[in-house]
C-alpha cells in the first residue's frame, strides 16, 4: 500500500534482470514490436481458407475512414440476397443514402431525449451518456433495418460515396458539437414550459441538421432508374422508382421483422431480452432489443442461416487477436502473455463488465467449415477493401467467435422453439452505460 519507494524500484529492476528469458523477450519485442514478437504462426494450420459451406458472392466493399461498418454489413446481407435472387452478385447499395437519413433521425431522437431529461442535471449519468453519444456514426443491424423500413434503398450509383461519407470524423465531430449546443436551449425551454417555442426551436434544429447533412453528403434523390446487366448478360431497366418502392418491390419476400438480434453477454442473464434506448435511432421505429442466449445457440442459428444460402451479420471486438495482413482471427494468434510473462486472461463476462470487451465492429459471415457437426472456422466478409486478408475476406476460428463475438442477426425461423417463445417476452431495460454486448460498432 502507498507510494513506491526507491528501494522497491531497485528491487523490481534486479528481479527482472535476474531472469535471462526477460532480457531475450525484451530484445525481441523492442526490435520488432510486441505483436510481431508474440505472433504464433502455428495457428495458420487451422485457418486455411477452405470451407464446407460457402456462399457464392462477389467482391468486398470498403467503408474507408468511417464508422459505418454496421451499414455496410447490413447492406452486404441485402446485396447478397439481391444478387442471388436477381443473378447480379456485385450489385452494391448506397451506404451514403442510409447514412444521410441516420444523421437526421438520430439527431431527432437525441433532441427528444434531451427534452425528456430536461429536469435532470447535466452531470446526471443518463444525460451524460446521451451527450457523449451525440454525433456518433456507429450502430447496429436493427438501426439499419429501421432506416431501410422507413426510407428504402438506393443503388450505389444513385447516391455514390463522397469524401465526407468515406471520412466521417469531421462530420461526426461537428454534429456532436451542434447537437450538444442545441440541447442546452431545448432543456431551458422545456424547464420553463414554453411548449410553442420548444417545438419551433426543435424544428429549426432539425432543419439545420438536414442542411449540414445535405452539404456534406448531398441530398438523397427522390426517384431513380434501376439499371443493371445481370450475370447472364441480360439488360434490366426499371424506371422512376422511389427508394421505398424499390425495396418493397424487389425485397417483397424479405421481411425485416423476421430478423432478430441475438446477444451473447454472459454478464447478464440468458433467456431474457434486453433493450437499450440509447440505440433507438428512429422515434416511432422498432426499439433496439436483443435476446441473450448461450454462444452455442448463436453458432447453430448462424450456421443454419448460412446453410440456407443467406449471409449473417455479427458484431465483434475486431481488434482482439486479429491480423489485418493475413486476415487471421484466433485467440492464440498473439501469445503476449507468454512473451511478457504475465497472465492477462479474463472471462468474457468480466471483459464486458469492465468494458475491456466491446462490440467495436460489424462484419458478415459468408462461409463455415465443419468437422463432425462442429464448426471449426468461418469465412468472414469485411468492409475494409481488398487489401486486407484474402482479398477482403478473413478467416475466423470458432474459438475466436466464441470469445469476441457479441451478437448475430438471424431469421427467427432458425431459432429453437424455446428461443422463439422468448421473443414474446417483454424486454428488460438497461441503462445506457451498461455493457450488454451492443456497444456501438464502427
Amino acid at each position: 500500500m502507498g507510494a513506491i519507494s526507491l528501494q522497491t524500484a531497485a528491487a523490481l529492476a534486479d528481479q527482472f534482470a535476474a531472469k535471462p528469458e526477460n532480457l531475450a523477450a525484451s530484445r525481441a519485442a523492442r526490435r520488432s514490436g510486441l505483436q510481431a514478437a508474440a505472433f504464433n504462426d502455428h495457428v495458420t494450420a487451422k485457418l486455411q481458407p477452405v470451407f464446407s459451406t460457402e456462399l457464392k458472392i462477389g467482391t468486398v466493399t470498403n467503408q474507408k475512414h468511417s464508422g459505418r461498418c454496421w451499414e455496410f454489413s447490413s447492406l452486404n446481407v441485402l446485396r447478397h440476397y439481391f444478387g442471388q435472387k436477381y443473378q447480379v452478385k456485385n450489385f452494391v447499395f448506397s451506404q451514403a443514402y442510409n447514412f444521410f437519413w441516420d444523421k437526421l433521425e438520430r439527431a431527432n431522437a437525441f433532441y427528444d431525449k434531451m427534452i425528456a431529461l430536461a429536469n435532470q442535471p447535466l452531470d446526471d449519468r443518463e444525460v451524460r451518456a446521451w451527450l457523449d453519444f451525440a454525433g456518433e456514426d456507429g450502430g447496429l443491424w436493427p438501426m439499419a433495418a429501421n432506416l431501410i423500413a422507413k426510407y428504402g434503398l438506393l443503388p450505389a450509383y444513385a447516391m455514390p460515396e463522397n469524401f465526407n461519407s468515406n471520412n466521417t470524423a469531421a462530420l461526426a465531430s461537428y454534429l456532436a458539437k451542434k447537437e450538444r449546443k442545441d440541447a442546452l436551449t431545448l432543456r431551458k425551454l422545456a424547464q420553463t414550459g414554453q411548449a410553442d417555442q420548444l417545438a419551433a426551436f426543435k424544428q429549426q434544429c432539425l432543419s439545420e441538421i438536414y442542411q449540414i447533412a445535405a452539404i456534406a453528403l448531398g441530398q438523397p434523390p427522390k426517384t431513380f432508374d434501376l439499371e443493371y446487366r445481370d450475370d447472364k448478360g441480360q439488360y434490366n431497366l426499371d424506371k422512376g422508382l422511389t427508394p421505398q418502392r424499390f425495396f418493397k418491390k424487389y425485397f417483397a419476400d424479405f421481411n425485416l421483422d423476421d430478423y432478430v438480434l441475438l446477444l451473447n453477454a454472459p454478464n447478464f442473464d440468458y433467456g431474457k431480452r434486453y433493450h437499450q434506448d440509447l440505440y433507438d435511432n428512429i422515434v416511432g421505429g422498432a426499439p433496439i432489443v436483443g435476446l441473450n442466449l448461450p454462444m452455442e445457440e448463436l453458432t447453430q442459428a448462424a450456421l443454419a442461416q448460412l446453410k440456407a444460402g443467406q449471409a449473417v451479420q455479427f458484431s465483434n471486438d475486431v481488434m482482439q487477436q486479429m491480423d489485418r495482413q493475413t486476415g487471421f482471427m484466433d485467440p492464440d494468434l498473439y501469445e503476449l502473455d507468454a512473451l511478457l510473462g504475465v497472465n492477462s486472461q479474463m472471462s468474457k463476462a468480466d471483459r464486458l463488465a469492465t468494458r475491456e470487451g466491446l462490440a467495436t465492429h460489424d462484419m458478415t459471415l459468408v462461409g463455415a467449415d465443419e468437422d463432425q457437426g462442429q464448426v471449426k472456422r468461418w469465412k468472414v466478409e469485411n468492409s475494409w477493401g481488398e487489401e486486407h486478408g484474402h482479398k477482403g475476406f478473413f478467416v475466423m476460428s470458432q474459438s475466436w467467435f466464441e470469445q469476441y463475438a457479441y451478437t448475430v442477426i438471424v431469421n427467427k425461423k432458425f431459432l429453437s422453439a424455446k428461443a422463439q417463445a422468448l421473443l414474446n417476452e417483454p424486454p428488460v431495460d438497461v441503462k445506457p452505460w451498461e455493457n450488454v454486448g451492443i456497444s456501438w460498432a464502427k
